[in-house]
């Protein structure tokens, strides 16, 4: 079963069928929100909204163990994040969608491990590729599909928010080698990997970040609601037209 883990511009799914929603109890705590699960061209989903159906969870509080070991439990293989970024290379503009393919993790104090207790022996996970390249190819594909252009490939930089970046601190994720900026992007990928789900993301620019284009003096908060809002209509299309894909 494919899930969608839905960001802050993406808290409900429109294109969903929704025919239950399901409370999970995991032993890392409460997940963000109960599951909702419907179809999409008749194939089963489900969707979890990362920061809560009211979007009242920042992204250094969310219960990234739990949310993915509710997945887990109801049988999930394939994990689509969507998350809002920031756009530091000069190409990743704001309205553009990319699927990444390399992450670089600034956070800190998260819980960001399923093996951090004594019950369990020292595990390593390989992390030498984050995203699952199955699951980002069929996302290509469903992009190429459904007619919705987005860059293949990129670098993103997971910062610990909730507050946006300096624009020396952008200059930094930009030396090295970061492409796009978030706050959600990690622990979430390594955890998914641990638990053995298949995860890749599609990226939504809604700004340039910090000191970068319109960014240059100050990130216009009131204006990401607005290029987010046209972006995740995309979005919609390239889950729909994957959806289709897998089925057929």
């Amino acid at each position: 079963m494919l899930a969608i883990i839905g960001g802050s511009g993406l808290s409900q799914l429109a294109i969903l069928e929704a025919t239950r929603r399901q409370v999970v109890r995991t032993p890392y705590g409460e997940p963000s929100a109960a599951l909702t699960f419907g179809r999409i061209h008749g194939r089963e989903v489900v969707f979890l909204a990362r920061h809560g159906y009211g979007n009242t969870i920042p992204p250094h509080e969310v219960n990234y163990r739990a949310n993915l070991w509710a997945l887990h439990s109801q049988k999930v293989r394939d994990v689509v994040s969507v998350a809002s970024v920031g756009g530091i290379r000069s190409d990743l503009v704001p309205g553009k969608l990319a699927v990444p393919d390399q992450i670089i993790d600034y956070t800190y104090g998260r819980k960001s491990t399923f093996f951090s207790s004594t019950d369990h022996s020292v595990t390593h996970i390989d992390f030498t590729h984050p995203y699952c390249e199955a699951l980002r190819e069929r996302l290509l594909k469903a992009a190429a599909a459904s007619g919705e252009a987005v860059i293949a490939g990129g670098v993103y930089g997971a910062t610990q928010g909730p507050r946006l970046e300096t624009a020396a601190e952008i200059n930094r994720l930009e030396r090295d080698g970061a492409d796009i900026v978030g706050m959600t992007g990690m622990p979430e990928a390594a955890l998914a990997r641990e638990i053995g789900l298949c995860y890749a993301a599609i990226a939504v620019v809604v700004n340039y970040a910090a000191g970068r284009g319109a960014s240059a003096h100050g990130i216009q908060l009131e204006e990401i609601s607005a290029v987010s809002q046209q972006a995740m209509a995309r979005v919609h299309n390239i889950l729909e037209k994957l959806v289709m894909l897998d089925g057929g």
